[in-house]
């Protein structure tokens, strides 16, 4: 059975679904935010992708503002209720304006929980502001200075009480981490994070919410395996990550076949550091791995910064059954506070198709108020507890990296 013809159940289980989430939020750090990518095919609902350093605040709707800033000083006050100032250490994408605008939101929300926001780092000091889609942000000049030992990140002389990172740290930690309170923590940059640490830590999660539910797990996280070191600029490489494929995708589609699923199996092949949806691929076999382009060859071997691709993430493809009046396929996406879903809305994007990745200049987004109702709220309550799940896994991924 689907499960978006389960959504009694789901609803009667409720009291014990927040029991459990009450117990296990209280076991791991829980991070200040994130997002995740949700794919819903009615019989398999899941994340395919988690964020720890969500840029797309720009994309919530205004009417959640209020409540993301109420979980932002609850979250904050929480860990420090002296905390009354908040330098927020962006990415350094001065020529992408939605980037921009997401900062400008982070700005705002941060002000609204009633902290004072500086926005900055040293490699942009020498702007005065940098332009978003309504109009320019004011940036803080930072210095460095060094501080009981450490370089700390100072601006007009005074330490912030929080740095609140909406910087990823592929490249590796920046100045000025080293002293002061850090939120997310350094080491969740994809310098270190992998995106099948995340699906490692959520795989034990997903197994005891299905045994709760009653259901399969297989229907509430993607299948996926990791491939190591494939330098694929050999052919010897090409030719076993090509073999794995193979493997992975035949077990994919004897599944589907016990379920009576009518769908031919395709995979996703990333970067397991990647973000930004560089370094992603899809295919139906690996004979069709060993006949790509060199373009395209290269295109999955790229990632931000320049930094060397070998290990790569290869996940079941779902597609997804939501899809816009016009029949364009759509995902939602879940922007979490303190570990709980916030606010949603919707990536749409109507030059790809409902297995593709949707992550493209051609897409577009929109909020919950406006088109959730197509999707009705008992499909809304799926999509918020895997979300969910994410965020206890992210809080496991850092406890595992303390260790």
């Amino acid at each position: 059975m689907k499960l978006n013809e389960l959504n009694q159940l789901l609803e009667s289980k409720r009291q014990e679904i927040t029991d459990w989430m009450n117990t296990k939020r209280s076991e791991v750090p829980i991070p200040i935010y994130g997002s995740v990518d949700v794919r819903d095919a009615g019989w398999k609902i899941a994340v395919v992708d988690a964020n720890h350093f969500p840029a797309g605040f720009n994309n919530v709707a205004s009417e959640d503002e209020e409540h993301l800033a109420a979980l932002l000083k609850n979250h904050i006050n929480r860990r420090d209720n002296k905390c009354q100032w908040i330098h927020l250490y962006p990415e350094s994408h001065t020529r992408n304006a939605a980037y921009v605008e997401n900062l400008t939101t982070l700005h705002r929300l941060i002000e609204k929980a009633g902290f004072r926001c500086t926005v900055g780092s040293p490699e942009l000091s020498d702007h005065g502001s940098i332009d978003g889609l309504s109009g320019p942000l004011k940036l803080d000049v930072v210095e460095i200075q060094e501080i009981d030992g450490q370089e700390s990140i100072v601006i007009d002389g005074f330490r912030p009480d929080l740095i609140l990172l909406n910087n990823d740290l592929t490249e590796g930690i920046v100045p000025g981490l080293g002293t002061g309170r850090v939120s997310p923590p350094p080491v969740m940059g994809w310098h270190k994070r992998k995106k099948s640490h995340h699906y490692e830590a959520l795989s034990e999660y997903v197994e005891e919410i299905a045994e709760l539910l009653g259901i399969d797990s297989w229907s509430l996280i993607t299948d996926w395996f990791v491939s190591m070191d494939k330098c694929l600029d050999r052919e010897s490489c090409r030719i076993e990550l090509a073999a794995e494929v193979d493997e992975f995708i035949n077990k994919i589609r004897d599944r589907y076949a016990s379920l009576g699923i009518d769908r031919e199996p395709v995979v996703f092949i990333k970067n397991d550091s990647g973000t930004y949806g560089l370094g992603i691929l899809s295919v139906k076999s690996g004979e069709e791995l060993l006949s790509l382009s060199n373009r395209k060859m290269k295109k999955l071997m790229y990632s931000k910064g320049g930094v060397e691709v070998e290990n790569f993430l290869i996940q079941e493809g779902i597609p997804t059954r939501l899809e816009t009046e016009n029949g364009g396929p759509v995902e939602p996406v879940v922007y979490l506070v303190d570990g709980q879903a916030a606010s949603w809305f919707y990536r749409i994007n109507e030059k790809k198709s409902d297995i593709e990745n949707l992550n493209s200049p051609s897409a577009s987004f929109q909020s919950y108020s406006n088109i959730g109702n197509l999707y009705g709220e008992n499909a809304h309550g799926w999509h918020t507890l895997v979300a969910e799940l994410s965020m206890l896994a992210m809080g496991k991924e850092f406890s595992a990296y303390q260790d």
